[in-house]
């Protein structure tokens, strides 16, 4: 008998120590950390272990005192845990003064505390520092009319005050940011913003603030949009177009001419597009342009911005993409020259708009020259209207020599049209910039 009980005392320890050696502790991440937090935030926690989670909690510590704003229990699984391997958890809940009423606006700390749901149970914590932000922001938008063109750009201002970080226009899925107005105090701002041309006349605009906490408040502004009909025609897609685009762009890429064409008209479009759109980071707080835009002189329009087009291929229609720009040609390898002054942010093959320069003219407004057969100018360059920066030819996905024009509002792409009226740039723009310092620089 007593060999049987030392045998199972043995048997016992040894289970104890291997389910002690499988045991593991939990490993907590939060991605981007939260910073601030005000009435209710949401945050959310990764938690890494193989086993899962037995208990999660989170307290705030402010001043010496402790408020727990989450508390969640599982089944403890002490023996049999190792069978049950488990993803990371992401774990959610809200951090603010509706949980701990308490608070007050300052400095706090989150602590976040995971028991790990295996024999030993063991528990990982972790802090971060934060601040309380209790007041909201507050906004007070311009009253003026504002008048929209579907495809178009505009210009709203207004002021923010109390608590915020962050503040511009919203319009569908777009956000368009806000810069102070010239001469003017932090607060007292502008947002340039474009209405796409594939949004619904109906789509309604609004500025926003938004505090470090997430807390966020939106103002209305009067406006009115007016539709715009956008063309549609047929491309016929020949074996001889397929041969040329296809092979210059993607020389070594896979499968037969139309498939490699279907992924460049799809997928690279797309890709490109979103490269183009986060220049809009590279601008300067300032108007750079000075006067109206400028058309290619002598051009003939071959497409006209948001041309829907569908492509034919033998007597079939494979795919449908829009043409964001104007396609303007004169002849072969004419020089393109800036439309306006502007600093050069991109002067490089850009997929299937080819050799491609973009010019940033201040305040997220950029312009776009796209097949060029050579480029004579570099990132970081100032260029002055009218200024040759290259020649036009069929780079990209381009079927003869021709220059693709085109301008975007932080990120949006417009139609250049409004851009050309040095009218429309004075009245539904510079004028409604505060300084005249703001209007010097861009007056017709």
């Amino acid at each position: 008998m007593k060999l049987i009980l030392a045998i199972v005392a043995v048997l016992l320890v040894a289970a104890a120590v291997v389910l002690a050696a499988l045991s593991a502790t939990p490993a907590i991440t939060m991605d981007p950390p939260v910073k601030a937090i005000g009435a209710s935030t949401p945050v959310k926690v990764e938690v890494t272990g193989p086993y899962g989670l037995r208990r999660f909690t989170a307290v705030l510590e402010q001043n010496g005192a402790r408020y727990t704003v989450y508390d969640h229990h599982n089944p403890a699984r002490r023996l049999l845990f190792m069978r049950l391997r488990e993803a990371p958890h992401a774990v959610s809940f809200p951090a603010g003064k509706q949980q701990a009423p308490a608070l007050r606006a300052g400095k706090a700390t989150l602590i976040v505390e995971a028991q790990s749901n295996d024999f030993l149970g063991r528990t990982t914590s972790a802090s971060f520092d934060l601040d309380v932000v209790l007041e909201p922001p507050r906004l007070a938008v311009d009253e003026a009319q504002h008048y929209i063109n579907q495809g178009g750009s505009e210009l709203v201002t207004f002021t923010v005050s109390g608590d915020w970080s962050e503040a511009g226009v919203k319009l569908g899925p777009y956000t368009f940011r806000s810069f102070p107005q010239p001469g003017r105090p932090k607060n007292e701002r502008f947002s340039l913003f474009g209405f796409s041309w594939d949004l619904p006349v109906d789509t309604v605009p609004h500025v926003y603030a938004r505090n470090a906490a997430g807390t966020e408040v939106t103002g209305r502004f009067w406006y009115k949009v007016f539709p715009k009909p956008f063309r549609t025609r047929d491309l016929e897609v020949t074996d001889a177009f397929l041969d040329k685009v296809v092979n210059q762009i993607d020389p070594v890429g896979s499968g037969d001419l139309l498939t490699r064409f279907l992924r460049i008209n799809r997928d690279l479009r797309k890709q490109n597009n979103q490269a183009l759109a986060d220049l809009r980071l590279k601008t300067e707080e300032r108007v750079l342009w000075n006067g109206p835009f400028s058309q290619l002189a002598n051009s003939q329009v071959e497409a006209h911005f948001a041309d829907v087009r569908s492509y034919i291929y033998k007597g079939k229609k494979v795919d449908q993409q829009v043409h964001l720009g104007y396609d303007l040609a004169v002849t072969a390898h004419v020089p393109v020259v800036a439309a306006n002054d502007g600093r050069v942010v991109w002067a490089s093959d850009l997929g299937i708009y080819g050799n491609c320069i973009v010019l940033d003219h201040g305040y997220g407004l950029q312009s776009i020259y796209g097949h060029l057969s050579r480029i004579d100018v570099k990132v970081g360059d100032m260029v002055k209207k009218g200024q040759a920066m290259g020649h036009s030819g069929s780079t990209g996905l381009a079927g003869g020599d021709h220059l693709h024009f085109s301008m975007q509002v932080d990120g949006v792409q417009v139609n250049p049209v409004e851009w050309f009226d040095a009218h429309w740039i004075h009245d539904r723009i510079l004028s409604k910039l505060a300084a005249e310092g703001a209007g010097a620089a861009g007056a017709p």
